[in-house]
């Protein structure tokens, strides 16, 4: 199941120092790639003094809409990206972006210690971070009477439906989100007498 920043934090932000080195880690919560790209030049210049901007992300809920990427900024090929990365896929989060940037102190630390410097740095700031879990949700529509609309909203509300919206024509349509299409199929037909019926109207993942 993944996990993403809340939608009220802002950032998450923690620093770390390995061997006079500073490591400043920021998780932020974005709903693309385009929102991803712009943070991290945005930390780029809110560090324009610092020698490296390494960055990892992930975007998108569903393994065949995923979007990965991870990038060194200078740094030996493989000792931060990819590391930084890992993290993020092990924490199983989504919809997220870090940047680590590096003050160098002085001191090289060797590509394992570079890895463990920027995964660690990483791991700081998700430790820190609010988080929520999301869920997958399956959209249906159901077409009722105007004189019903009420009542059924409010039975499918009662026990736990999703009615994200209600629009107005021939029929009032709900539109309804559940995470057990069987349950919901079950509580349509009794708040209906069984006389309507569920309409596929597609998925979308929620923060629970």
């Amino acid at each position: 199941m993944p996990y993403t920043l809340a939608p009220h934090a802002s950032a998450s932000s923690v620093e770390t120092r390995v061997k006079h080195s500073r490591f400043i880690a920021v998780l932020r919560r974005v709903q693309d790639a385009e929102a991803a790209q712009a943070f991290i030049r945005e930390q780029r210049r809110a560090y324009s003094d610092a020698r490296h901007h390494c960055s990892a992300y992930i975007v998108g809920n569903g393994p065949s809409d995923r979007v990965e990427r991870a990038n060194d900024d200078g740094e030996p090929g493989g000792t931060a990206g990819v590391p930084m990365l890992q993290v993020l896929k092990a924490r199983e989060l989504v919809d997220v972006v870090v940047v680590v940037t590096r003050y160098f102190g002085g001191i090289k630390l060797g590509a394992g210690g570079l890895a463990r410097a920027y995964s660690g740095a990483t791991a700081a700031a998700v430790d820190v971070a609010p988080l929520v879990r999301r869920e997958l949700r399956y959209l249906y529509t159901l077409a009722v009477e105007h004189t019903e609309a009420g009542r059924v909203e409010a039975e499918l509300r009662g026990h736990g439906v999703g009615v994200l919206e209600t629009t107005y024509g021939e029929f009032a349509v709900l539109t309804l989100a559940a995470h057990d299409s069987a349950e919901l199929a079950k509580l349509v037909a009794a708040a209906t007498s069984g006389t309507r019926t569920l309409d596929p109207a597609g998925e979308m993942w929620v923060d629970v």
